[in-house]
């Protein structure tokens, strides 16, 4: 197969079924790999939306500057974009954003902008890098802002995500995804109720993210969830909610690597351990899939670093089999 431009390849990831990483269940479980979109995540789907859109309603022109608030991964598949149509982009992190991610805009040709302070109102970076965006549009002539948190071209990209899922595998009973902006899930919800579908959708959200309404707490993984409910939240878009913590993102990231050889982003091991959690309440012969957000390069520095591990969670032992070992997570583990 050939494609016209590299943004032609992004979307129609495989689904592959999963056999090994629960061991022998009553149900089907697939994976979405979204990793294998060209800039290596599921936000290539919307950042080639929205920037495709802008260009078709005029609202960018070729001396357009797009600037964007971004904790990785949406900075990166806008660059992409950007890089492509010959637009300059200005992307805003803050110190969250792994130098990885920051190399890696910068090599698609974007300039950084970062956050050094949170918000002194909020105390959130996410309010402080947002405040930062409104500035610069402010003062740079022609300057677009995506806004990924509030546009619908984010969760309209993902009706594409739900719709190759259902194309491959026909009846699905439920479909697991991690929550940040909330486009992943809406577009999902959006595409199950305009077909009149019986999926059902697990949200994963993050213990410390308020979008489901839980306290605010500190969280260590990036891209999972959120210290401000996104605009794109509707409060009935999943049948329910699973809050997992940092050390299930890791825990899950190594037993996808481990039994089924799957790199996988942080989130991506939360939204595993979701479905373990879940598994009681899901019946014989179901099929499941998990939306897996990102490749897991981006995380070697922490969610697959034994040292980033030692000093969030404290002493733990890693045994062959990869999985981790302590007192305080055995639970998760068996």
């Amino acid at each position: 197969m050939t494609y016209e431009g590299v943004l032609s390849s992004i979307g129609n990831t495989p689904l592959v079924r999963l056999n090994r990483v629960l061991g022998d269940e009553r149900f089907q479980l697939y994976a979405k790999l979204e990793m294998l979109n060209p800039g290596g995540s599921m936000k290539d789907r919307p950042a080639f939306n929205i920037i495709r859109n802008g260009i078709e309603s005029g609202s960018i022109q070729p001396d357009t500057v797009v600037v964007e608030s971004s904790s990785g991964n949406m900075g990166v598949g806008l660059a992409q974009a950007c890089a492509c149509f010959g637009l300059r982009f200005v992307c805003v992190v803050d110190p969250k954003t792994t130098m990885q991610n920051i190399r890696l805009i910068e090599a698609y040709g974007a300039d950084i902008v970062k956050v050094t302070e949170p918000d002194p109102v909020t105390g959130e970076y996410l309010q402080a890098r947002i405040n930062v965006v409104k500035t610069l549009l402010r003062s740079i002539e022609h300057a677009f802002w995506p806004n990924q948190y509030a546009t619908e071209y984010n969760p309209l990209a993902h009706h594409d995500t739900m719709r190759e899922i259902v194309k491959e595998l026909g009846k699905v009973d439920y479909v697991f995804c991690a929550t940040s902006t909330c486009g992943t899930m809406r577009g999902c919800a959006e595409y199950i109720r305009e077909n009149q579908l019986d999926t059902k959708v697990y949200a994963v959200d993050a213990v410390g993210s308020v979008i489901f309404g839980g306290p605010k707490a500190k969280r260590l993984i990036p891209g999972h969830g959120a210290a401000v409910r996104p605009q794109l939240f509707q409060p009935d878009l999943a049948y329910d909610v699973i809050h997992v913590t940092d050390l299930d993102c890791v825990i899950g990231c190594r037993r996808l690597v481990r039994k089924e050889a799957i790199l996988a982003g942080g989130s991506s091991g939360g939204v595993l351990m979701a479905v373990e959690y879940a598994k009681p309440e899901i019946p014989e012969g179901a099929v499941c899939v998990m939306i897996l957000a990102d490749r897991g390069e981006r995380y070697l520095d922490t969610v697959y670093s034994n040292e980033w591990v030692r000093e969030h969670f404290g002493e733990v032992s890693y045994m062959w089999h990869g999985l981790l070992e302590a007192e305080s997570c055995t639970a998760l583990i068996n």
